[in-house]
């Protein structure tokens, strides 16, 4: 059998790919089950795998692995002489050692080789040094459940991880993979514009599920999914969801953050035989999260392999280095690493070494690895110190809110994140206020109706806290209330 880096195996068209084993594994490929299936894990944890093969779209089924990415494991064997891949010749490349000052005033220096490493072609999962640290960090971080172990009759078992293009281009991978054109999606209302930008072109059902300032409401998902295609309902005669997209930390409108106890119900709401629903958790303010400890995640529960999770760098290092990473079963993430290989190859090199060798100076600098809270070391004291930045805005933007808009508006008070979700007294719908008026005066919101998933009118409007200056914040708000007060008096 052929194999691609990492494990990817090839399979005849139309078959699903094995679960992920390493390069030269010789444990046997297990492909999924025609049908949801239940099984006892260990300690007798009933586990309820999802139905694959019925999640994944014609076209993403259709998707081969690509015969000259294939060949790039087998550039590691000792002896092999390689005249297939087109290649360029590293001794072209114009760039050297690479010398970065970090923000501690000391200096990272990268070597030629490492460089020259970064600026080739190189694995569609992520370079392997740094899949290696981001994996320690999610088992650090989140320890799922189901690590892989040999002759455990599962076909999902274990889980895998691949670097992507920012967290962005992860979920859209994985909605293209299981929401097909004109199929249906279960989601928050109201939700990240962003994911609305890509799905609404696709002609889907956008079934928006209530949620409140502590995010999705359990009893509302459920009662959505037991109402499914009833008569004389929005969803007669629409395909039945088989996917729930969720943000539940620091939610991009509403600032909202799911509860252990919301996120427990929910999983267990997607775990019922006749709603077998996929999470795709869409989590890049889990690290901005205010209160310790953090809340756990949906993958730190998912026993059953039907978590897509998708952290992103873009709010901890650098939104511009364009750095995130997607955690699965290793069947999902094969399907969306063959959409890579068919479109951007894989994710920048010259980013992830620089992540990468971040990553190994904290990780070597501090004694207690990731975990570290040692003055200045490891990755767990960036992300405390980050969240510190974050809470102290939010703190003052809530005094800002409570001098200027008490009386006109209200808001909640987020757990996480960089945003405020804020309600206009007597506003239907916040579109031209915001688009025309505030604009005039000079202030910048985002007016709720291009988050919600069918464009519905709203009262609401989204604030961001994370760039503004403290006197700004106070400026903007001031801005606000002046308008409000226009509105009031009918001029």
């Amino acid at each position: 059998m052929l194999q691609l880096h990492r494990g990817l195996s090839i399979f005849p068209r139309g078959r699903l790919l094995s679960a992920y084993r390493s390069f030269g594994s010789s444990s046997p490929a297990r492909s999924s089950s025609s049908s949801s299936s239940s099984s006892s894990g260990e300690n007798g944890a009933d586990i309820r795998e999802p139905d694959l093969e019925a999640l994944l779209t014609d076209e993403s089924r259709a998707r081969q692995p690509s015969p000259i990415r294939a060949l790039m494991p087998l550039l590691a064997t000792p002896g092999m002489i390689s005249l297939g891949g087109g290649l360029p010749h590293p001794e072209t490349f114009p760039f050297g050692r690479i010398s970065v000052r970090l923000e501690d005033g000391t200096k990272m220096r990268i070597d030629d080789e490492e460089v020259a490493t970064a600026l080739q072609y190189s694995p569609t999962n992520g370079l392997p040094q740094l899949v290696r640290r981001l994996k320690d960090i999610v088992r650090s971080e989140h320890n799922p459940p189901r690590e892989a172990r040999p002759g455990r009759p599962l076909a999902l078992d274990g889980w895998d991880l691949m670097v992507t293009n920012g967290s962005q281009d992860g979920l859209t991978r994985a909605m293209e993979m299981l929401v097909p054109a004109g199929g249906s999606l279960l989601l928050e209302s109201p939700t990240y514009s962003g994911a609305l930008a890509f799905l609404q072109p696709r002609g889907c059902h956008l079934e928006g599920v209530a949620t409140d300032e502590g995010g999705l409401l359990p009893e509302a998902l459920a009662a959505t999914l037991d109402g499914w295609g009833a008569p004389g309902s929005a969803t007669e005669g629409v395909a039945r969801p088989r996917v729930l997209y969720t943000i539940p930390t620091g939610a991009n409108p509403t600032g909202g953050s799911l509860s252990l106890e919301r996120k427990r119900a929910i999983y267990e709401i997607a775990r019922r035989p006749e709603n077998d629903l996929l999470v795709l958790e869409d989590d890049p303010y889990y690290y901005l999260q205010f209160n310790t400890p953090r809340v756990p995640s949906f993958l730190s529960m998912d026993v059953d392999g039907r978590v897509i999770r998708f952290d992103s760098f873009s709010k901890v290092l650098s939104a511009g280095c364009r750095l995130g990473f997607a955690t699965a079963a290793p069947a999902l993430l094969e399907r969306m690493s063959l959409h890579v290989q068919s479109t951007a190859l894989h994710t920048s090199g010259l980013s992830q070494l620089l992540v990468q060798k971040l990553l190994e100076r904290w990780e070597d600098n501090a004694p207690g690895g990731y975990k570290s809270v040692e003055p200045a070391r490891g990755f767990e004291t960036h992300v405390q110190k980050v969240s510190s930045f974050y809470r102290e805005r939010r703190d003052h933007f809530l005094a800002c809110a409570e001098r200027h808009l008490t009386g006109v508006a209200t808001w909640n008070v987020p757990s996480a994140g960089m945003f405020v979700w804020i309600k206009l007294h007597g506003v239907t719908d916040t579109s031209e206020l915001i688009q025309q008026r505030a604009v005039d005066a000079k202030v910048l919101f985002v007016p709720g109706k291009v988050f919600m998933p069918n464009g519905e009118d709203s009262p609401y409007v989204r604030a961001a806290y994370s760039t503004a200056t403290f006197d700004d914040i106070d400026e903007a708000l001031k801005r606000l209330r002046g308008l409000m007060d226009q509105e009031v008096s009918g001029h």
